[in-house]
């Protein structure tokens, strides 16, 4: 699949999660798989991402916020390293771990400030 849209997502999926994240995750598709990463990548990344309404940083702090919201180490942990791509501090995100403990409950950012340890850890 070819055009504009998901030559745009793409582009951005790269730049924000790295070439590295995106070349293995290319790398892994298979016939099963393969319509999926599509559908990520026109949809999440060249439709929702690239809109002019909110800018990155922002876009990657409500991320943050829902992977603490619906319990999701993998894609947090994902999320994390991209939100310090889109140029948030460690500071900022510690406010969105914080304010998701208020929204999201203390056991979520609990576990969510676990996770982000190990990212900073092996950064």
């Amino acid at each position: 699949m070819t055009d504009d849209v998901f030559e745009k997502g793409m582009a951005l999926r790269r730049a924000v999660l790295g070439d590295k994240h995106v070349d293995q995750a290319e790398a892994k598709k298979n016939e099963f798989t393969e319509e999926f990463q599509e559908f990520i990548t026109r949809y999440a990344w060249g439709e929702i991402w690239t809109r002019p309404g909110l800018d990155r940083k922002t876009r990657s702090c409500i991320t943050l916020a829902m992977m603490v919201a619906l319990h999701r180490q993998d894609e947090f942990k994902l999320h994390f390293r991209a939100a310090l791509n889109n140029g948030l501090t460690k500071d900022e995100i510690k406010e969105v771990l914080l304010q998701s403990a208020i929204y999201a409950g203390v056991p979520a950012a609990n576990a969510a400030f676990h996770w982000a340890r190990d990212v900073l850890d092996n950064l």
